[in-house]
């Protein structure tokens, strides 16, 4: 492809007795991208800008919504909620992007709160114009499928070059004893080939509230809830590693297991989105559950299922589960063709529905508030179904969409965490990957930097973020940053760091924290079916209450791990440092399945 000169270009205005600028970033045969930098001589509670040109033309901006289209010439935007105050000598960049072959030229007039900006001859050179139309990584607003080519990376960055990674536990061994987990965990009726003897089918009842079928799926953690949230939130990762790690899934004879793990989550997925505009975000009322101690193959309450809608919507939810299902399509694009066409299908509805029926999801499910509340927004959300839906379709609208979110939700910034609410590093390492771009790498770069450099440690080196599952935190990082170090950046620095993070989880604390694997594992966690006796004995609040290991093993369920002072007692009562999830898992699985693609290039 040619492209054309990456000069910038501005073209000043009068506005008032200020210098505005029009400047232009890039330009292909039949359109451009450009910005209209306006100067704010007055404190100003809202704007209007019109924009005419010559002939007729086709403009996406995303820093305003659209107030009316005149004519086909002639579109007026209006401030959004969050971009209406500006105190006076500040500056307003009004960015966007023409197409219907238009050049800088056919832009006339630009009114502001109704003032005119008078464009005049500037005799200023534009750059060379593109036959092939816009170059890679230029947003494209009309829904075409340009071949996606990362940008260039600067040549200043150091070769990547393979980290050295050894280590005394068997990783291969690890990804199948956490993909057992997964199967524990199963909801529904369970398929024939069921690898975990003692559990069977449960909740067939699941229905949403016309009748639909909402059985499968998987319980959350000790409990027997569907959240949705969460749900999404680890299948997406999960999808993640198999995805960029499949050569250790490969190795380690899993990948098979590993396809049939996401599924499990697509499958349901697909039964909750029942309409367009309608997914069913959870199916059991917390409270409820929280109060019983039983089997879920015992469990004959009725349990309630919760959706969002147009009118009652659910963006971290809906766009959560976008991602996870743009990401299970890469999973299963040659596997399963057909299967990896519907889950896209659905991934772009979802995007959509998140985007433009925006809102809180725990505000229309008020019963996940009191267990999965957002507290990052949905913002993050947005840019991360986004980013799954540039990677998975390499079409640049979609790179348009995170950088619209990146800009209305401040998503620069750096974050301090990585998990099932707050994607935002994951958003950040996922476009340095996609697109090479220096702001999104040095954003990446400036997250694990503070991770691996600067976040609190543990006397014997585990990461330590928060509390509650703090070796699920410590798993999410370990992943996050091996994805950046696989794009070069602070390679080995990285890879060492999740190497100790990781094999600190495996024993190099004094003990493993993954059950069934290792030197004294937990064998008391806090988990109702595997602390149940075998069937037909009656299982009640006796069992939670005994001293005794749990009767079944939990084979791969990592526990929530110690204290800052690495303290940990196996101690069932104890769900803050005992409980499992399969959030848990999820980056702490996709981090092994990295450091053994590390090994196997070795």
């Amino acid at each position: 492809m040619t492209l054309f000169s990456c000069t910038i270009v501005f073209l000043a205005f009068a506005i008032g007795a200020n210098q505005a600028k029009l400047r232009i970033d890039n330009q292909w045969t039949g359109g451009f991208q450009a910005a209209i930098e306006i100067p704010i001589p007055n404190s100003i509670n809202g704007w209007k800008l019109e924009i005419r040109f010559s002939q007729s033309v086709s403009i996406d901006a995303w820093l305003g919504d659209l107030d009316s289209k005149v004519d086909d010439r002639t579109y007026i935007y209006r401030n959004k909620d969050w971009n209406a105050q500006f105190s006076g000598g500040a500056q307003f960049n009004f960015e966007f992007v023409a197409n219907g072959g238009v050049v800088p030229s056919n832009l006339l007039t630009v009114l502001f709160n109704g003032q005119p900006v008078d464009i005049g001859s500037q005799g200023v050179t534009i750059p060379a114009a593109s036959t092939a139309g816009p170059a890679e990584n230029t947003p494209n607003p009309t829904g075409s499928t340009p071949t996606f080519e990362p940008e260039t990376p600067p040549t200043t960055l150091a070769p990547v070059v393979a980290p050295v990674v050894d280590s005394k536990y068997n990783y291969a061994s690890v990804l199948g004893a956490s993909l057992l987990f997964y199967e524990a965990q199963r909801a529904g009726k369970l398929p024939a080939n069921n690898r975990v003897s003692w559990r069977g089918d449960s909740m067939l009842m699941d229905k949403g509230e016309n009748g639909e079928d909402l059985t499968g799926g998987y319980f959350d953690a000790g409990d027997y809830v569907k959240f949705g949230f969460p749900m999404a939130a680890f299948t997406t990762l999960l999808a993640w590693g198999a995805i960029d790690y499949a050569d250790a899934y490969t190795a380690s004879g899993e990948l098979e297991n590993m396809r049939q793990a996401i599924r499990w989550s697509t499958d349901y997925f697909i039964k909750a989105h029942v309409s367009e505009r309608e997914f069913y975000g959870q199916v059991g009322d917390g409270h409820a559950d929280h109060a019983s101690w039983s089997r879920p193959e015992d469990w004959t309450q009725a349990r309630p299922a919760w959706k969002v809608t147009r009118t009652q919507p659910g963006s971290e939810l809906v766009g959560e589960t976008a991602a996870a299902l743009a990401a299970a399509s890469m999973v299963f694009r040659s596997a399963d063709p057909t299967y990896s066409s519907k889950l896209l299908s659905h991934a772009r509805q979802l995007y959509d529905f998140a985007n433009e029926n925006r809102g809180s999801y725990s505000d229309s499910i008020a019963n996940a508030a009191n267990f999965y509340k957002s507290w990052s927004g949905y913002g993050d959300e947005l840019a991360w179904a986004a980013a799954w839906l540039l990677r998975a379709t390499n079409e640049h609208r979609y790179q348009i969409e995170v950088e619209k979110h990146f800009m209305e939700f401040g998503l620069s910034k750096r974050p301090t965490e990585f998990g099932w609410d707050n994607k935002l590093a994951g958003v950040q390492v996922l476009m340095a990957k996609l697109t090479q771009q220096t702001n999104y790498r040095q954003q990446a770069e400036s997250f694990c930097n503070y991770i691996v450099r600067q976040a609190p440690r543990t006397p014997k080196g585990l990461v330590f973020i928060d509390q509650w599952g703090a070796l699920r935190h410590a798993g999410n990082v370990a992943f996050v940053c091996l994805q950046a170090a696989e794009i070069g950046i602070n390679t080995q620095e990285y890879v060492d760091f999740a190497f100790q993070q990781i094999n600190y989880i495996l024993g190099d604390s004094g003990r493993s924290y993954v059950i069934g694997f290792g030197n004294n594992y937990p064998q008391r966690p806090h988990h109702r079916s595997s602390s149940c006796p075998s069937r037909p004995a009656v299982c009640d609040w006796n069992a939670y209450n005994s001293a005794s290991a749990n009767p079944q093993l939990l084979v791969g369920a990592l526990v929530g791990g110690p204290d800052k002072n690495d303290s940990y007692e196996d101690n069932r009562n104890d769900y803050v440092k005992n409980e499992v999830a399969t959030d848990y898992n999820a980056g702490f699985q996709s981090a092994v399945a990295g450091l053994l693609h590390y090994q196997l290039k070795q």
